[in-house]
């Protein structure tokens, strides 16, 4: 890859994290397209000197002067909004960024003749699962529960007609659930660790029951890696970290890493929409790219916790 990259929300949480991937890789023409909104920190981005341009990606004749100037060769497309309780409150953001932001990419791209556009997508598109159903396949039906995973389900569908209609050479991933450094502190694991660390009661929905397949996120970087240089194009791969945790199970192991007491644990009102479990099953990539998650979780809550209490 000796061609421009664009990286888009390469100052979030994954995508900053993959951008400090590319540069352990030794890759130095990255340009992060990042709209600088609350979840994404400019302190993400310390240590490497890519190139960083604010865009507001639903501005179509920005994304384009973007393109004709650098013209990219590669596109990874992670800006999104993302927070399932934010899209309940307000849906408009969500339409701007991860619908009419990803179509003006995929026009853009189309335009500039990129050689790869490789969407970053959830597993919360296909909706939640019981307890016994068996995990998402690459041919689960498309089912969201929440405004997020609409929105995000939207712009898969935008990504695939755009390969099938004009010929662009897409790729998406699917993934679980993603913790490490660089998330905000909005989410669950991060939210955990800050609370613990100022005395603070940490909230739980309902009673915890709530299932989630965690992937370290330096794991979910590398595979996002492997697909782009060996997966076929026109394709969607799942990404999971073989790590399906009840959250008050993970808020406990939080609390025992940390030395912290579970009187900390106050248990308020469900959410609306909040799907019971998310699985991944990771057959397709594991075959395709050889794939396999190499933190376990324990290991990648120690990193995790050491780097909020460290650099946050």
């Amino acid at each position: 890859m000796t061609d421009n990259i664009f990286v888009t929300g390469g100052a979030g949480f994954i995508g900053s994290n993959f951008c400090h991937y590319l540069k352990s890789k030794g890759l130095e023409n990255v340009i992060i397209l990042d709209m600088f909104t609350y979840a994404a920190n400019p302190d993400n981005l310390q240590g490497l000197d890519y190139q960083v341009k604010g865009v507001d990606l639903a501005e179509k004749n920005r994304v384009d002067e973007l393109f004709a100037k650098y013209k990219p060769k590669s596109v990874f497309h992670f800006a999104a909004e993302t927070h399932v309780d934010n899209s309940i409150k307000d849906v408009t953001p969500f339409i701007s960024s991860n619908v009419i932001g990803t179509i003006n990419l995929l026009n853009a791209s189309v335009k500039h003749e990129v050689e790869g556009f490789h969407h970053i997508s959830t597993d919360e598109v296909y909706g939640a699962l019981k307890l016994d159903d068996p995990a998402f396949t690459e041919q689960t039906p498309y089912d969201p529960q929440n405004p997020y995973s609409a929105s995000k389900a939207s712009s898969d569908h935008f990504v695939m007609a755009y390969h099938n209609t004009y010929g662009l050479p897409t790729v998406i991933t699917n993934c679980s659930n993603n913790y490490g450094p660089r998330q905000h502190v909005e989410k669950l694991i991060p939210k955990t660790i800050s609370n613990i660390k100022q005395g603070k009661k940490i909230p739980v929905y309902g009673k915890g029951e709530n299932i989630r397949d965690w992937i370290y996120v330096e794991d979910h970087c590398r595979a996002i890696l492997d697909v782009y240089f060996g997966g076929q194009v026109g394709s969607k791969y799942n990404v999971g970290g073989e790590c399906e945790v009840k959250n008050i199970d993970l808020v406990k192991t939080i609390i025992k890493l940390m030395g912290a007491s579970e009187d900390l644990i106050e248990y308020v009102d469900d959410r609306p929409g909040h799907d019971l479990r998310y699985a991944i099953d990771n057959a397709k990539i594991k075959s395709t790219v050889a794939f396999c998650p190499q933190h376990s979780f324990e290991e990648g809550l120690k990193k995790t916790i050491d780097w909020y209490l460290n650099y946050a």
